[in-house]
């Protein structure tokens, strides 16, 4: 199971360099990349406005 961001994603970039895997990738909303996403959660842990969910 991969994670997902939704649209109320700002951008902020806080995510991006706490994945282990690299599977997410800069935008206005940033997308995560479930062929490379670990699950392991840490990008939802620091998303400041809760913006990641398990899809």
């Amino acid at each position: 199971m991969a994670y997902r961001i939704s649209d109320d994603c700002v951008a902020c970039g806080t995510c991006i360099g706490e994945c282990p895997v690299e599977a997410i990738s800069e935008g206005p909303i940033y997308k995560i990349d479930p062929d490379k996403c670990a699950d392991c959660g840490t990008c939802a842990a620091v998303c400041p406005v809760e913006a990641i969910h398990p899809e």
